[in-house]
């Protein structure tokens, strides 16, 4: 990939903690990090400042330990460290590929992260330093997918770019719904009134408040990241419509 093919500046990329897991039921198969760490460090070389979020939920999810009797904040708090794990993991792949990266952390762990401080992630970017937003917001009851809303406006961010396991938005999960309609593009109200389960509302709203354009492909897919770049491939565009 090619400077000038590139159609962003900044991007921030949303990985799911389910993406790392590969074809297994939980944790992290490396094969798979070191496969996304290459695509995103294709797109670095390229010129573009990419700053990621991960999620955590292949190690663990809050959401799912309240539902088990958990109390909620707890449980969050503990989905937070699981997306640190995620990071150190990806900012170890990404080394490995020859990309120098920053991991920052909504939480204090000093010793093993930088805190988040705006201005110095916006630097370290401008540096061509890949930037890794670890621990969520900071906050019990926030999804990661609302951190990466929140980042990539803060960061100022081109689009927001959500890798899944599918090759888009569907109108029901293509993996067990085998006639779900797929769209091509869909406005933020399309996906709040019609449900469709691609980030949270809250995600969505604070996108739709900036004006931020998300794009959402399937991170699986062998050099997806840097076709979306150039604007090729399969994806779905989510957009302010006149």
């Amino acid at each position: 990939m090619t400077e000038t093919s590139a159609r962003y500046k900044r991007v921030l990329l949303k990985v799911s903690g389910e993406a790392l897991m590969g074809k297994g039921s939980f944790g992290i198969e490396p094969q798979m990090v070191e496969a996304i760490a290459n695509d995103v460090a294709d797109v670095s070389r390229s010129g573009v400042q990419v700053c990621l979020v991960i999620g955590g939920g292949n190690i663990f999810r809050g959401v799912a330990a309240a539902a088990k009797g958990m109390d909620r904040a707890q449980g969050d708090y503990a989905g937070m460290l699981a997306t640190v794990i995620n990071a150190l993991m990806m900012q170890n792949a990404l080394e490995r590929a020859g990309i120098d990266t920053r991991v920052m952390s909504a939480i204090q762990m000093s010793s093993i992260a930088e805190p988040y401080i705006r201005r110095r992630a916006v630097r370290h970017m401008e540096k061509g330093r890949v930037v890794i937003f670890a621990a969520g917001t900071g906050n019990p009851f926030f999804t990661t997918d609302t951190a990466a809303a929140l980042r990539a406006n803060e960061m100022e961010c081109d689009v927001l770019l959500k890798g899944t396991q599918v090759d888009g938005v569907y109108s029901a999960d293509p993996r067990r719904v085998p006639d779900a309609r797929r769209y091509d593009e869909l406005s933020y109200m399309d996906v709040l009134s019609r449900d469709l389960n691609v980030m949270d509302a809250t995600a969505i709203s604070l996108a739709r408040e900036n004006r931020l354009p998300i794009i959402v492909f399937n991170i699986h897919a062998a050099g997806a990241f840097a076709s979306v770049m150039r604007g090729e491939g399969r994806f779905t565009r989510i957009i302010e419509t006149a």
